[in-house]
């Protein structure tokens, strides 16, 4: 089970850290990644992370601004999100799977967080 927290609601330029804990499970053999879904638009990748070596994937979105970390001993996975804009306004939803095809396809992941909300307005 996956627990995503840290949503809300932020102004632009803002700052907010996403986390996403892991219970009944460890993330050791896994991928963590990050999704988001606006509204009327499809799900898509923002950022993952192989837990066991550390690899990070960024989306062209979160590039340069939002950066995916993990802590092993928390089995925890975090999302640290700089220079929010209206664009970033969607559910950010956390999501865990063995992945071995595309880290950017949905339905390589099999474990999801129920979603939390990030609004960025002033």
């Amino acid at each position: 089970q996956l627990q995503a927290s840290g949503g809300g609601l932020v102004q632009p330029g803002g700052s907010l850290r996403l986390s996403c804990a892991a219970s009944g499970f460890t993330f050791s053999s896994y991928t963590m990644g990050w999704f988001r879904q606006a509204p009327g638009k499809e799900r898509q990748l923002v950022a993952a992370i192989r837990w066991s070596g550390g690899d990070t994937f960024y989306g062209d979105s979160a590039k340069g601004r939002f950066t995916i970390a993990r802590d092993s001993a928390k089995n925890t996975g975090y999302l640290h999100m700089n220079s929010l804009n209206s664009d970033d306004t969607a559910v950010y939803y956390c999501a865990a799977g063995i992945v071995a095809g595309r880290i950017t396809n949905s339905i390589e992941y099999d474990s999801w967080g129920q979603g939390t909300l990030v609004t960025v307005s002033s």
